[in-house]
C-alpha cells in the first residue's frame, strides 16, 4: 500500500469508525491476555464503579475479559502492595483514592513499596464535587454552623481511608478553628452513609450518588467541596463559598489509575488513552449524571500534572497537620 493510499484508507476508516486500534497509538502486541484492576476498597463506591465501567470498556474494545479485584483494607496497602508484586507488565492495574498515593507517604513510617518510585500514573477519574452532610438532629445548617457546632461539641465525621481527602479536612478544621471532629472510620464509603442515616455520625462526606441515597433519612445537604457547585445540586454553595479557604480548600479529591514505574510507557499512555475514551460511553455519561460529576476522565499527561504539581500540596498540608505516624 503506498503512502497516499494508506492515508485515505486511514482517512476513510476514521470517518466509519474502523480505524485499526494500532492506528490510535495501540501497542503492537497489547492487549493479548485478561486484564486486572485491582481496586483496594469494598465494592460499590464511586471507584468500584469507575473501575468497573473501564473493564467493560476494555472488553468490548479487544475481546479480552477484565477483571475487578475488590482488595480492600489497611488503607489501600493490600491491593497497591499486590500490584507492585505483579510483573511489570501492564495487565495489573489499581484504581485508588489520591491518599493512598500522596498522603500515605506521610502517615506511614514503612510501607511494603516505594511510592515515589513504583507507581506510575495513567489516567484521573474524577469524583466531582462531594457532598458535605449533616444529620437533622445536630441542628448543622451550613458549613459555618458546622465550624460552630463542632467548635462546642464532640462532632463525629465518617472517613473511610486513613489520610483521606476527608481526614485532612477535619484536621485542618481542628487546626484552624478548635473544632473537635472525631473521625469514626470505615471499610467503604457505603457502611459510612448507612451509619449516617441511622444516627451513629453528625457529618460526612463522600459522592453524591452515594449521599442522595439516605438524603431523605434525616440527612442534610449542607455544602459541597471543591471550586464549582455540583449540577445535581446548583443551588447549595461550596464549602468555599461558605468561607472555607487555605490551600487545602483548593484541592480537590480524584480517582487516579495507576500501574508500577516499569511497564513500559507506550503501555502507559495507550491504557491512559483508553480511559479517556471511556468518557463517550452511555455507562459514562449516566454514571456522570447521577453522581454529578460535570468533568471527564482525563488522561497521562494530565496525571503526570497532578503528581508533579498537586501531590507535593498534598504532602505538605498533611506534613503541617503532625499527624500520628503508623
Amino acid at each position: 500500500m503506498t503512502r497516499t493510499t494508506r492515508r485515505t484508507f486511514l482517512l476513510a476508516g476514521a470517518a466509519a469508525g474502523l480505524v485499526p486500534h494500532h492506528a490510535i497509538g495501540q501497542p503492537s502486541d497489547y492487549p493479548n491476555r485478561p486484564l486486572k484492576i485491582i481496586v483496594p476498597s469494598p465494592a460499590g463506591g464511586l471507584t468500584d464503579n469507575y473501575a468497573r465501567m473501564f473493564a467493560e470498556h476494555f472488553t468490548t474494545r479487544f475481546n479480552q475479559p477484565a477483571v475487578v479485584e475488590n482488595r480492600p483494607g489497611a488503607s489501600g496497602i493490600i491491593g497497591i502492595e499486590a500490584m507492585v508484586k505483579a510483573p511489570p507488565d501492564g495487565y495489573t492495574i489499581v484504581m485508588g483514592s489520591t491518599g493512598m498515593f500522596f498522603q500515605a507517604r506521610v502517615l506511614y513510617r514503612k510501607l511494603p513499596y516505594d511510592l515515589e518510585k513504583d507507581i506510575a500514573p495513567i489516567a484521573i477519574f474524577p469524583t466531582g464535587p462531594l457532598a458535605l452532610a449533616a444529620t437533622e438532629r445536630s441542628g448543622i445548617r451550613d458549613f459555618r454552623s458546622m465550624i460552630e457546632h463542632a467548635r462546642r461539641n464532640r462532632t463525629n465525621m465518617g472517613n473511610y481511608v486513613t489520610g483521606s481527602y476527608q481526614q485532612i479536612l477535619a484536621e485542618t478544621w481542628n487546626r484552624d478553628h478548635g473544632c473537635k471532629f472525631d473521625l469514626v472510620n470505615y471499610k467503604g464509603e457505603v457502611p459510612m452513609w448507612v451509619d449516617m442515616a441511622g444516627g451513629q455520625l453528625d457529618v460526612a462526606i463522600g459522592s453524591y450518588q452515594a449521599f442522595a441515597n439516605v438524603r431523605d433519612k434525616g440527612v442534610r445537604l449542607i455544602g459541597v467541596t471543591g471550586r464549582t457547585r455540583s449540577p445535581r445540586a446548583p443551588d447549595t454553595p461550596t464549602m468555599i463559598e461558605q468561607g472555607f479557604s487555605g490551600p487545602v480548600s483548593r484541592l480537590e479529591a480524584a480517582i487516579p489509575m495507576v500501574a508500577h514505574a516499569s511497564v513500559p510507557t507506550p503501555i502507559l499512555e495507550f491504557l491512559g488513552r483508553l480511559a479517556v475514551e471511556t468518557n463517550d460511553t452511555a455507562r459514562s455519561r449516566s454514571m456522570r449524571d447521577s453522581m454529578g460529576i460535570p468533568d471527564g476522565v482525563v488522561g497521562r499527561a494530565e496525571a503526570l500534572r497532578l503528581w508533579r504539581e498537586d501531590g507535593p500540596v498534598w504532602i505538605r498540608e498533611v506534613q503541617a497537620l503532625n499527624l500520628p505516624v503508623t
